[in-house]
């Protein structure tokens, strides 16, 4: 099934990615001007070829994204019904798809995890107070939070797969704030390059969840999501030690080219979501990718009965269902909780984490090698993770995930304190945070779109990610503010919400594991109407 609505699209997508790769290549020579002085470029001014290279980016990002855009036609007259076997087996389709997914959550979680490797190197050529060069984090989360808004919104215009690409599109051409030599291009960059990483994330979720058998959507959507994160930060921290010894900081945002290059390559393997063709009208091309996966559709008439609960109207009130059911509040708060205490453990205290232990003594090398093997370790384990989620219990998993998080944050304090000798060994404190807070983010989506009614199911998915990423705004705000904390003191703090969370989690959240959805959908009031909504997602 083509990407591409015309052959024109398909040069306008191709020849755009090329011009962006070739205006990211002009502002190369750009850096290698400071190869002399360790790659440092803080005052330089900016060459004619590096700024005919920014034009070139624009405008190969405008092809790129008019290549893009989706062929509409005429709907037809009957509905084609999605049914997804029960126990379909996964294919190698299904297979490809999750290794193509979980490099663009890799892709994600390296835009985040990169900034605590370069800012020590950027505050060191910049000059920069403590308080002055965390504009950047802040800023760059800013962009990531605007990101995962934007993109949502238009992967329901483009399609999931062409969203994909052009957020990967964008991020490989913000790779170049890695050549800006001033402090505010950095900042404008990193903001773009924020937007562009930040539709990795839940466009990746939406188009895993609506691939996968029912059967494997859970265990699929951990693992990945876990592999994801890991993922990202084991290369990020991996990069740093291996590249950055030699080529300075910027080395850590100028690989973002080749990495998001290789993505738009291997585009054509990534399939689209049929439930997006059949909206869009395009049923034959919804069936061609269904076939691949081993689902079928089955024509009905509008309007007929699909045997589940009848869907509310669009206008219906979100608050009335989370009223008739009172149990959705309480999980709200604890989601809630949990999200801004994961915020603020990885987009603050992670972020905080290589400063520190440079400050201790020890080289940027040491300390991204340090990480990198804590994040290797951290693997296997989310695969133990999946594994259970998947045949034991939904709640307890997520619970046991933040508590892991918490003794982190807990081991952290002790070892600022000296309480304990064996914990000045940071890699104990260090192995147990990327674990528990990688496991957690890994299941906290996927649980909040399992836990809630479909009338409010992808607002409440989206407000647990907003709030993921609020709390890291609160961290970084801080570091603006002048007033962060010793990474023990923050560790302390934000382990007392992290295990009240836990203990919410545990006593307020739904089992999800065994359930059917449709036992969420909530019953009509009497004397109110509802209407069937034709074209319901089934499992045979």
């Amino acid at each position: 099934m083509s990407l591409f609505s015309s052959p024109m699209h398909a040069y306008a997508f191709w020849g755009g990615s090329l011009a962006v790769v070739a205006g990211v290549l002009m502002h190369v020579p750009m850096f290698l001007m400071g190869r002399a002085v360790h790659y440092q470029l803080a005052g330089m001014p900016m060459g004619n070829t590096m700024l005919a290279g920014m034009g070139l980016i624009v405008a190969g990002c405008m092809a790129t994204a008019y290549g893009l855009l989706p062929k509409r036609v005429a709907k037809p007259t009957t509905f084609e019904e999605i049914a997804a076997p029960e126990g379909a087996p996964l294919s190698p389709a299904h297979w490809g798809q999750i290794a193509l997914l979980a490099v663009a959550l890799v892709i994600d979680v390296m835009k985040a995890a990169s900034l605590g490797f370069v800012v020590p190197g950027m505050r060191t050529e910049y000059h920069l107070t403590k308080a002055a060069v965390s504009i950047l984090p802040f800023v760059a989360l800013t962009g990531t939070t605007v990101g995962s808004f934007l993109w949502g919104w238009l992967a329901d215009i483009y399609g999931r797969r062409a969203t994909i690409l052009l957020a990967a599109v964008m991020f490989m051409a913000t790779s170049i704030c890695g050549a800006m030599p001033s402090f505010a291009w950095n900042i404008f960059m990193c903001f773009l390059m924020g937007i562009g990483a930040g539709g990795m994330l839940p466009v990746g979720y939406a188009l895993l969840a609506e691939i996968m058998p029912t059967r494997h959507r859970g265990w699929c959507l951990v693992l990945v999501g876990g592999i994801g994160t890991v993922g990202g930060y084991f290369a990020t921290s991996a990069c740093s030690a291996l590249l950055q010894p030699t080529f300075g900081w910027r080395i850590l945002w100028l690989i973002n080219l080749p990495i998001s290059a290789i993505l738009i390559v291997v585009s054509p393997l990534l399939q689209e979501s049929a439930r997006f063709l059949q909206e869009m009208g395009r049923v034959d091309e919804a069936r061609a990718t269904l076939a691949r996966y081993g689902l079928t559709l089955s024509s009905t008439e509008a309007g007929s009965s699909t045997g589940l609960p009848a869907e509310r109207k669009a206008d219906s009130s979100a608050t009335r269902i989370v009223a008739r059911q009172p149990g959705l509040a309480g999980m709200t708060v604890a989601l809630t909780i949990a999200a801004l205490s994961w915020g603020f453990v990885n987009f603050g205290v992670l972020l905080w984490l290589p400063g520190s232990l440079v400050a201790e003594g020890r080289s940027m090398g040491v300390a991204s090698a340090l990480i990198a093997r804590s994040s290797f370790v951290a693997i296997p384990t989310i695969l133990l993770a999946a594994w259970l989620y998947n045949i034991w219990s939904t709640k307890r998993m997520l619970a046991l995930s933040v508590g892991l998080t918490t003794l982190g944050l807990v081991a952290v304090l002790l070892r600022s304190n000296g309480t304990f000798p064996w914990l000045a060994n940071p890699a104990i404190p260090i192995t147990l945070l990327i674990i528990g807070s990688s496991a957690a983010i890994s299941m906290m989506l996927p649980y909040a779109a399992e836990s809630y009614p479909i009338r409010v199911r992808g607002r409440a998915t989206g407000w647990v990610a907003g709030c993921s990423k609020s709390g890291g705004l609160i961290a970084q705000g801080l570091g603006v503010l002048g007033l962060v904390p010793a990474i023990g003191h923050a560790a302390g703090l934000i382990a007392i919400p992290s295990a009240l969370s836990m203990i919410l989690i545990l006593i307020l959240g739904r089992e999800t594991h065994g359930h059917d959805l449709r036992e969420l959908e909530v019953r009509p009031l009497a004397g109110e109407e509802d209407t069937a909504t034709a074209g319901t997602l089934t499992a045979s």
